[in-house]
């Protein structure tokens, strides 16, 4: 029987140490940067989607954001993640969300994002038609001048990442895709290392909702 999404990421999370994820980061740059340079008031929404033990919640904690919205398909994920802010006190500063992005629910709920924050979904939905609720969803709960700040693998980047395969862009696809309602405001070419010292380049893009 195929192992589903969900199956497939709570795996992963539970064999492996926050620190052994092929995308762990110390700090989450460049994606801090760019969320600082948005200038949002620090009471604004933010949603990071496929958030799983990512220390980009700890970053926006110190910085001062006070409403956000940590999303991941995995439970185990963001079960780790309460555990890894260091305490209960600590963890109920965070909306944690249990949401496939592909058949969205709970997440539908939230509205008035004032930034969507995307490091590890979007270029592993190869499926046109998931894509397109992606879109879509983002279309529904982004306020009008709200941010997607969003990473995703380089056209030389890898063809796979945790056996499955993803869809890599350019800053030119990515504008293509979301099309004019959104303003490309910057974007930047990062080489990430990897936890095994490899090398993956990615695309960071920064729009503004129009």
């Amino acid at each position: 029987m195929e192992t589903s999404q969900k199956e497939h990421w709570n795996e992963i999370y539970a064999k492996k140490a926050n620190t052994e994820l092929g995308w762990y980061e110390a700090k989450s740059s460049p994606s801090i940067e760019l969320i600082e340079g948005c200038s949002l008031p620090k009471e604004s929404r933010i949603v990071d989607i496929g958030s799983g033990t990512s220390i980009l919640i700890s970053n926006l904690l110190a910085l001062g954001y006070q409403n956000i919205h940590a999303v991941d398909i995995s439970n185990v994920a963001l079960q780790k993640a309460r555990t890894l802010l260091g305490g209960e006190e600590e963890s109920a500063r965070v909306n944690w969300i249990v949401d496939d992005i592909t058949n969205p629910s709970a997440v539908l709920e939230l509205d008035n994002v004032a930034l969507w924050h995307d490091r590890a979904v979007f270029h592993f939905l190869t499926d046109e038609n998931d894509q397109k609720i992606y879109r879509s969803t983002i279309e529904k709960m982004l306020m009008p001048s709200g941010f997607l700040v969003m990473a995703t693998f380089a056209l030389s980047g890898a063809e796979k990442c945790s056996g499955l395969s993803v869809q890599r862009y350019s800053v030119k696809s990515l504008k293509d895709f979301f099309g004019d309602g959104f303003k490309l405001i910057e974007s930047l070419e990062h080489i990430y290392e990897m936890p095994s010292g490899d090398l993956r380049p990615f695309t960071y893009v920064c729009f503004q909702k129009g």
